[in-house]
């Protein structure tokens, strides 16, 4: 077929706008995808460092055609790669060392510009403050908003020092009308103060004030997440996303027996 075309299940042709995909078929020596028992397509690369250059290629030519589109970046060892070869492509974009790299890979001449896409962060440790250099948000603030360029008031982020801590909530009374969840709670230290998070506390009842105040602030937890989802879903999702995988191949937090 056309390199700019790929083959269905059933042997038909449906257009594919990505000529790095293309690029790196055709370069590869396996086929995309062998029917009919594979149903995903797979590009194969010989080493790490080579899957993150591909990837910075490929997410330059999302960008390129889709300057104000919404983007999620893994954090942790799996992105290493291709944050070093987004930086060096833009940063080498006009050189000639890197020209023939570009046509190469089919990208078009104009350098993309990145600070009108929406980042989305997917992830982050509960209840970590975004101030600890291990937190997520720390992670892509430093390698994606600031060392890619993106806009930060533009970026969906994760602030788990607060999130939960609804200070403005309406009071609760129990049973006998005695006010629920009276502990004056202003920090995560407050609420988890040995830094234990009971997540049995979603289904089971409290049996002490502090467990109350802890059962609130799950919930409100849960609440925010549902409300975040929502606001991805009103940026109309995410339209370029890249997961880690972890070495025993989970992917994101979606490990075994969890």
């Amino acid at each position: 077929p056309h390199p700019t075309m790929k083959r269905k299940l059933d042997g038909s042709t449906v257009a594919n706008d990505s000529s790095v995909e293309s690029f790196l078929v055709a370069s590869s020596a396996f086929d995309a995808r062998y029917a009919p028992t594979e149903k995903l397509r797979t590009v194969v690369v010989e080493n790490f460092p080579v899957l993150g250059k591909a990837a910075a290629f490929r997410f330059l030519e999302w960008a390129q055609q889709n300057p104000e589109g919404v983007c999620s970046l893994p954090t942790g060892k799996t992105p290493e790669y291709f944050i070093k070869w987004v930086q060096r492509i833009l940063r080498d974009w006009d050189t000639e060392q890197l020209q023939p790299e570009l046509r190469r890979f089919g990208l078009k001449p104009q350098k993309p510009a990145l600070d009108k896409l929406t980042f989305v962060q997917i992830d982050e440790f509960y209840p970590i403050s975004p101030r600890q250099h291990n937190s997520f948000h720390h992670y892509v603030t430093e390698y994606y908003i600031k060392g890619f360029g993106l806009d930060a008031s533009k970026a969906l982020l994760m602030d788990c020092s607060k999130i939960g801590l609804d200070t403005a909530a309406a009071q609760s009374y129990g049973p006998t009308g005695e006010p629920e969840d009276h502990l004056h709670a202003t920090r995560m230290e407050d609420v988890w103060p040995d830094g234990h998070v009971d997540l049995s506390l979603r289904l089971r009842e409290p049996t002490s004030r502090l467990e109350r105040l802890q059962r609130r602030v799950l919930r409100q937890v849960d609440q925010w997440c549902a409300e975040y989802e929502a606001r991805i879903r009103a940026l109309g999702g995410i339209g370029f996303f890249m997961g880690g995988i972890g070495p025993d191949g989970h992917v994101a937090f979606n490990c075994q027996g969890y």
